[in-house]
């Protein structure tokens, strides 16, 4: 089963600035904790990152929910240029309340010069159906919040050209 939550927002940079710099910044200014989710402290393992079928290992504080260290994999399944990125987390290493994966969707629209949409999509996938109440709560109620948080993250970054780590 599966539960999706989107957010917006209107960034104003460049459109390759607010398309490329969720997935090819420096990710833990992009997820800084929040609630029962920890902080991303670095990331290893980055084959190919940017570019689809690329992945990376991510590392993760600790929280009540989540041990300190590797947490999961992260890996790019569609990228086309300037429009949109699709992402895939797995591979937990955590009690994840039955999620089995998480799909994010990122998309760009150009409105004018220097005023771009974003929409931001997220499908969180329980792996056990006991746990899809819970994971509809989780998704609804703490992801739309948190989802909110990451966009601000990632403006701040796209607006302030804070240099690329991949290519």
């Amino acid at each position: 089963m599966r539960t999706s939550v989107t957010v917006t927002a209107v960034y104003h940079c460049s459109l390759e600035r607010a398309f490329r710099c969720p997935m090819l910044c420096d990710i833990t200014k992009v997820h800084t904790g929040y609630g029962m989710m920890p902080r991303v402290t670095y990331v290893a393992e980055e084959n190919n990152w940017g570019k689809p079928g690329g992945t990376k290992r991510v590392f993760m504080a600790s929280s009540f929910a989540v041990k300190a260290g590797s947490s999961m994999i992260d890996k790019v399944i569609e990228r086309k240029e300037n429009e949109y990125w699709k992402i895939e987390l797995s591979d937990f290493t955590f009690f994840a309340w039955g999620f089995k994966k998480f799909t994010g969707e990122w998309s760009t629209k150009e409105l004018s010069r220097d005023q771009i949409l974003i929409t931001y999509t997220y499908t969180t996938h329980a792996g056990n159906p006991l746990f899809y109440p819970v994971n509809w709560l989780i998704t609804h109620l703490f992801w739309k919040v948190y989802l909110k948080k990451v966009l601000e993250n990632i403006r701040k970054l796209s607006c302030g050209n804070e240099p690329y780590q991949y290519a």
